[in-house]
């Protein structure tokens, strides 16, 4: 997930969405009714409105099968092809797909292949130029000191700003806190100043 924020921050152009929360047409292209005019229209799905940019896909692998053939068309053609209540169009879909799945058994499995670890159809794999396997290296020394640098980093602040607040405002104004809070105070501002 982390590395598909990056890469949109970076692209020009990046159209985000996840697999749980998207279908088939949200991809691609569906066909909808105007409330007012009752006509039917062409609204455009992810990777359409990505076109020439990167459409990101997080949680891959928890997409539905039906959604996931929806999108060969695009990712090999380029294009989404709707014939839908009388409309028949072609919409340009050039777009770099970067998408991220977890292995299906919570771990990566070196003994298995990359299809059993990921759970997704060879047809659809076969579609992504490159495929990038991201190991969790179990090491105890390691997770700790991770996990002591991620609760440094979100402990609360004692007397100065909101819950969860890292302004950097050191200084009291109307010299209301003690010292004792004053002193954990700019230890932490001096820590999260030599550690970022």
């Amino acid at each position: 997930s982390q590395l598909l924020r990056s890469s949109m921050g970076v692209a020009p152009l990046a159209v985000s969405t996840t697999g749980k929360g998207s279908s088939g047409v949200g991809l691609t292209a569906a066909v909808t009714s105007d409330p007012d005019t009752r006509e039917r229209r062409l609204e455009a799905g992810a990777m359409v409105l990505a076109d020439r940019g990167i459409v990101c896909v997080d949680e891959f692998d928890k997409m539905g099968e039906n959604d996931r053939v929806a999108i060969h068309e695009a990712m090999e053609q380029q294009t989404v092809t709707i014939s839908k209540a009388g409309i028949h169009a072609s919409l340009n879909a050039r777009c770099s797909v970067l998408a991220a799945a977890n292995p299906v058994y919570g771990q990566y499995d070196k003994k298995r292949r990359i299809q059993e670890n990921i759970g997704l159809p060879d047809s659809l794999l076969s579609r992504f130029d490159l495929l990038f396997v991201v190991l969790d290296q179990l090491d105890p020394d390691t997770d700790r000191k991770i996990a002591a640098h991620v609760i440094r980093g979100h402990r609360y602040r004692s007397g100065i700003g909101n819950l969860g607040d890292d302004s950097e405002d050191e200084d009291d104004e109307d010299g209301e806190f003690d010292d004792d809070a004053s002193t954990q105070t700019k230890v932490h501002t001096v820590w999260q100043k030599s550690h970022h």
